[in-house]
């Protein structure tokens, strides 16, 4: 179960790990947490397409189901209101009525509804920073994080189904800066101009990333296009995207990068290859929850993981949320 703010997200973060676990027989579900009505027209071949803009909430969904049957994978929403970007200085105050407004106790609920219906194995969510400090990224966060937790919890939101124990907990890392400068070399190496430098500049401060799993799925990056290109709203064909040379994205970064953030199954310390690695297919069974600790930075990074610095990490985590996890596997 992957866990998006908006649609296209699900396309831009872990969407070929996502369609090469779902054709090799996983169930996939990707949740939505909003409709991403309040996006605007970012494709320029689109721009100011007064059909679009009168119906942008129908759009983003037929959108979203055309990327799903992409990637192969199962959609549903999680039914709460786009939150916009807020831009000024200072921020304007978030509308009404909008996820990263709503209640916790309903948005975790709504999620627990959902991992207990669907009974997931592992699951996928942004890193405490929301991967970018939009509000509903930071929402999502929150709200995937305590859901984790409250799914498993047989006196936690009775109403939503029996308890389900999520057994992996992953945080997609799948823009670190380690694989931008990694495609970024491999780009001036062979004379190509890289699209990165505005990229890397704005975040060289920011504290790295560590990734404990690499999954290998370059075979899909075909469909992940073809999801990315469903969005014709949100994404520009000739943009950012796709400036990659996709046979140079293949050889040089050829898999998508995960943190391991929660685990409730023995993990070893080393680069997991697969989000599935030591889960127990039967599920964990009733009864208390035993978490086990996730190996540390230097443990994971001497298998060959770029490390980085925690406390930075949730410090800058801190200051973005104050502004603003039976039969086939399951994800």
């Amino acid at each position: 179960m992957a866990v998006h703010a908006h649609p296209d997200d699900e396309s831009s973060k872990g969407a070929a790990t996502m369609a090469r676990y779902a054709a090799e027989g996983a169930r996939v579900r990707v949740v939505t947490c909003t409709g991403g009505e309040r996006g605007d027209i970012l494709n320029p071949r689109l721009a100011g397409r007064e059909d679009i803009l009168r119906d942008m909430p129908g759009y983003r969904r037929r959108e979203m189901a055309a990327a799903a049957a992409a990637l192969g994978v199962e959609q549903v929403w999680l039914g709460f209101v786009d939150s916009g970007l807020p831009e000024g200085d200072p921020l304007p105050p978030l509308p009404e009525g909008c996820f990263a407004l709503e209640p916790l106790d309903v948005t975790v609920g709504a999620l627990v509804r959902q991992i207990r219906e669907f009974r997931p194995h592992v699951m996928t969510c942004y890193d405490e920073n929301g991967g970018y400090p939009h509000p509903d990224h930071i929402m999502a966060h929150k709200v995937a994080v305590a859901a984790f937790d409250a799914a498993a919890d047989p006196t936690a939101y009775p109403e939503a189904g029996a308890p389900w124990a999520v057994e992996k907990l992953y945080y997609d890392v799948s823009f670190s800066i380690t694989r931008i400068e990694a495609v970024d070399a491999a780009l001036r190496e062979r004379g190509y101009e890289s699209p990165f430098d505005g990229w890397l500049h704005s975040r060289r401060d920011r504290p790295r990333r560590r990734a404990t799993a690499r999954v290998h799925c370059a075979e899909h990056f075909p469909q992940r296009d073809a999801a990315l290109r469903a969005h014709a709203t949100q994404i520009d064909p000739d943009g950012f995207f796709f400036a990659v040379p996709r046979d140079v994205e293949a050889e040089v970064w050829p898999y998508e990068e995960f943190e391991l953030a929660r685990t409730r199954v023995p993990v070893e310390p080393v680069m997991e290859d697969d989000l599935f690695a030591g889960v127990r297919l039967a599920g964990l069974g009733e009864g208390p929850v035993r978490e086990y600790p996730v190996p540390t930075a230097g443990d994971v990074r001497a298998a060959g993981a770029p490390g980085h610095d925690r406390e930075a990490v949730e410090r800058a985590g801190a200051r973005a949320g104050d502004g603003a996890d039976g039969g086939r596997l399951e994800a």
